[in-house]
């Protein structure tokens, strides 16, 4: 402000020490939000050239290999063996998610309520299978689940046995549950250890049970941790490959199976790239009707915490 006739009038925004106006649009300066603005840039350059690039090369293969058109989608979506690998892929994910919550959501309520330590150690018993080989852990399995394995010898000493586990659906869900399972953990302990407990006592002591509490008032509100791990949990195990290949047989393909084999065996590369394009669109679909679920929770939840 400057003083002109007795009277102060304002002659530009703030300035900098050295006497340079700056913009005042929130407070910050013009070019601290441009070098904000601009952060992103790169990260988004890398996911351009990691992914938006190969799913564009997928999408031209699928509708010019062999003949332009969508011949390769009719071929995929009418073949009865193409059908049955998809639907067995989707049942797969869904038992791997399922098997992954009921083991999780006890797991992450514990470690909101042991002491520290103990949480420490659990958080480490998680990170766990991070600091090994996929294909260690895999060949693992391969070992307990086997004719003459550990689990075998166990149930012999029941009278049970022995059981051809390995090369089944239960061994496939096993060991993709296993790898998966600390992508549920994390999310839904991380959205757990936010949910404020008085909300149940004050439940219990308005008269109702423990158990209703919990379904009415603590259930609820972990809905969006549910939802986010489910979810990554469920798109990881629609595109596993290795797990499957070594602890299932020709019987248990799952669909990044049958697109190897279209690509290495017979060099179907638009058949290939039709079906990537078909499981990133189911994927796609799933995300979306996940985040839709988890506005409407969240919504829900602070409608009812509402005076």
């Amino acid at each position: 402000m400057d003083r002109v006739g007795g009277q102060l009038t304002r002659t530009g925004g703030p300035r900098d020490a050295s006497g340079a106006a700056r913009s005042t649009t929130g407070g910050v300066p013009a070019s601290r939000r441009a070098l904000w603005y601009g952060l992103p840039v790169p990260a988004l350059l890398v996911v351009g050239a990691s992914f938006l690039v190969p799913v564009g090369v997928l999408l031209h293969l699928s509708l010019t290999e062999p003949t332009t058109g969508l011949d390769n989608y009719f071929s995929a979506l009418g073949d009865q063996t193409t059908r049955t690998i998809l639907f067995r892929t989707v049942r797969m994910a869904v038992l791997v998610t399922l098997l992954c919550l009921l083991v999780a959501y006890p797991y992450a309520y514990t470690m909101t309520v042991c002491r520290r330590w103990v949480r420490v150690l659990m958080i480490a018993v998680v990170l766990m299978p991070f600091w090994t080989s996929l294909m260690a852990r895999t060949f693992a399995w391969v070992v307990l689940l086997g004719d003459t394995g550990p689990i075998n010898r166990l149930l012999g000493l029941f009278g049970v046995g022995p059981v051809s586990i390995l090369g089944t659906t239960t061994a496939v869900t096993i060991g993709t549950a296993q790898v998966l399972l600390p992508f549920l953990v994390l999310p839904l302990y991380a959205n757990l250890k936010g949910i404020d407990r008085r909300l149940v006592q004050a439940a219990v002591g308005l008269g109702a049970r423990p158990v209703v509490a919990f379904l009415r008032v603590y259930l609820p509100l972990s809905v969006p941790g549910i939802l986010a791990g489910s979810s990554v949990v469920f798109v990881l195990a629609l595109g596993f490959y290795v797990t499957p290949a070594l602890l299932g047989s020709p019987r248990q393909w799952m669909v990044s199976q049958l697109i190897a084999s279209r690509v290495q065996n017979l060099l179907q590369f638009g058949m290939g790239g039709a079906l990537a394009v078909l499981v990133l669109v189911l994927t796609l679909g799933l995300l979306a009707l996940t985040a839709r679920a988890a506005r409407s929770s969240v919504a829900a939840a602070s409608a009812g915490r509402e005076p």
